[in-house]
């Protein structure tokens, strides 16, 4: 039987984790960021999967030949992640192996079901590898504003911030939390802010980037612009700043690259439809 571990008892998982894998995995496990976790075993779990917080998909993580957990991962699926999946109007399952070896038994346990694939590449900033001599210039019109509680409480009402609340919510419990724990930046345009670059994910001194400008501000290097402002925030207290991101997502690929983030590693993502 597949059951939901509860959140104390995350640390049972800690062992299983890859520590050369995502970052995400690492950030839910030690209860930095929310999520929830489903293993073969609730006392001593030898297998499990990962549910993002933010909803942005599924990690496998642990013993790839527990033929107990993979007999029972259809079923479990079916019965018990779509129903939950419905509540939060997630209509596709995206999962990755925490370590390679996931892989072939991802695509064998799913082999009946239209199964996509995709390629993730992750990179991180290196000791000197940091090209400040990138940074773009932007239009005037456009502000940089560290994150702080200003734009968050936003008493008065002088800046719309509702991107910036929906954007931290998808993976924190709390601002407080985030601003205790995360860093970013936003880039304000008439009172609203139209772009953002935050620490999405975090474990350790290691610092997931999440970015996203609203499509109407896009194509300005907004984006390129505040991530060398998180970068240097990072550089400056000893953080280090990570990105994962689709092969295929070139724009994303190009900052990452112009900033100077090297190419740590890659791994291959799997998707198929609920309906």
């Amino acid at each position: 039987m597949i059951s939901e571990l509860d959140k104390t008892a995350f640390h049972k998982c800690r062992k299983l984790i890859n520590e050369q894998g995502q970052l995400e995995a690492i950030a839910i496990v030690e209860n930095i960021n929310p999520g929830r976790i489903f293993v073969d075993d609730v006392n001593d779990p030898a297998s499990g999967v990962i549910w993002l917080g933010n909803n942005d998909g599924f990690i496998f993580f642990g013993n790839e030949q527990n033929e107990g957990f993979i007999h029972k991962l259809n079923n479990f699926i079916n019965h018990v992640i779509i129903a939950e999946a419905k509540k939060v109007q997630l209509k596709w399952f995206e999962c990755i192996g925490n370590h390679e070896k996931w892989n072939k038994v991802i695509e064998k346990a799913f082999e009946h079901r239209k199964l996509g694939k995709w390629n993730q590449k992750v990179y991180s900033l290196q000791p000197g590898d940091y090209k400040g001599n990138s940074k773009p210039e932007i239009e005037q019109e456009y502000k940089v504003a560290k994150m702080c509680d200003f734009l968050f409480e936003n008493n008065n009402n002088p800046i719309k911030n509702k991107f910036l609340q929906a954007k931290i919510s998808e993976f924190w419990d709390s601002i407080e939390r985030f601003l205790r724990n995360g860093r970013g930046y936003c880039i304000v345009y008439q009172n609203e802010i139209v772009s953002v670059c935050f620490s999405g994910f975090i474990a350790g001194n290691v610092h997931c980037i999440d970015i996203e400008t609203l499509k109407a501000h896009q194509g300005k290097k907004l984006a390129q612009r505040i991530a060398h402002h998180f970068v240097e925030d990072c550089i400056e207290n000893n953080l280090v700043p990570y990105w994962d991101c689709m092969e295929m997502n070139k724009p994303s690929v190009a900052v990452a690259e112009n900033i100077g983030l090297r190419n740590i590693f890659n791994y291959v993502g799997y998707d198929f439809s609920f309906e």
